[in-house]
């Protein structure tokens, strides 16, 4: 847990809220500026849903006359108000906590990368972490590969995931596994080199070591340098195959990467891709077992 070594401070607190809200313009979150908006910034119960939390919690908070939020409600508000990750960690100082918790920092998505999501919303993309944790999702991404952001522990890594769940792979042609394999051992093993032992990446590979016999022949080669195919062929269990193309933005600060998935105009790809988009997850998508 975090150390609550620093008091709470409801009233500051209060005034960050404010502020940020007021400096927080419908654009910057994929929103319309509509003609009834006279009060600068987004409006409190916007900010409410950004942060997936109550209009009238939002309100107590501001108004300094909250309960003090637990670290994750902290790195929600963070989220919805696109902080930075100083204004992320001001934020936690002033909730009473001395710093985010190392796994709340890392699910943190840098401002720019969540504008970039806001203005993909009828997309098919995400926000994977440096060990593939999905960290956001479009509905259209729920609808093609499930809901990915709800795993805790190990199984959220991608990675992780891939060489223990057999179910992890049943949304990938099963042509693409061996592929898929050795690209995620490969970076896996970038990871392990550039951040040393004892970091994530290196638990990581030592937990695979010991789970997975496949994993473990793959890590033998030792290969660095392989990278996602940009098109990947995807197995939906109600829409049938999907030919996409995949596109990497790289947030180098973060270790953080976008993923964004097309289809070509005209195929039968793209006819399933618009369905998945205009249904969504309401009919498509299954989350983890």
């Amino acid at each position: 847990m975090g150390t609550m070594d620093h008091t709470f401070d409801r009233s500051s607190l209060g005034a960050f809220l404010s502020t940020r809200r007021a400096a927080l313009q419908p654009e910057d979150v994929g929103l319309r500026r509509g003609p009834r908006r006279r009060a600068p910034g987004l409006r409190r119960e916007e900010v409410a849903e950004l942060c997936t939390m109550s209009a009238d919690y939002f309100a107590r908070l501001e108004r300094g006359d909250g309960p003090q939020p637990s670290e994750q409600m902290a790195a929600a508000l963070a989220r919805g108000l696109r902080l930075t990750p100083d204004e992320r960690d001001h934020l936690f100082l002033l909730a009473g906590y001395r710093t985010a918790r190392r796994d709340l920092r890392l699910q943190h998505v840098s401002p720019g990368l969540m504008r970039v999501m806001d203005g993909l919303a009828g997309t098919t993309a995400q926000v994977m972490g440096p060990l593939g944790e999905t960290l956001l999702q479009t509905p259209s991404a729920v609808a093609l590969l499930g809901d990915q952001t709800q795993y805790t522990g190990n199984y959220r890594s991608a990675t992780y995931r891939w060489f223990t769940d057999p179910a992890e792979r049943e949304r990938y042609h099963p042509e693409e596994h061996d592929d898929n394999s050795r690209t995620n051992v490969a970076l896996l093993r970038g990871a392990v080199t550039r951040n040393g032992p004892g970091s994530p990446a290196a638990d990581l590979a030592d937990i695979l070591l010991r789970t997975s016999d496949e994993f473990t022949r793959w890590w033998e080669r030792h290969e660095v340098g392989l990278r996602w195919n940009e098109t990947k062929r995807f197995v939906h269990p109600q829409v049938g195959q999907l030919d996409l193309y995949c596109q990497l933005l790289l947030d180098p600060d973060q270790g953080q990467s976008l993923l964004i998935f097309t289809a070509t105009p005209g195929t039968a790809s793209h006819e399933r891709l618009t369905l998945l988009t205009v249904l969504g997850t309401d009919h498509f998508a299954a989350g983890p077992e």
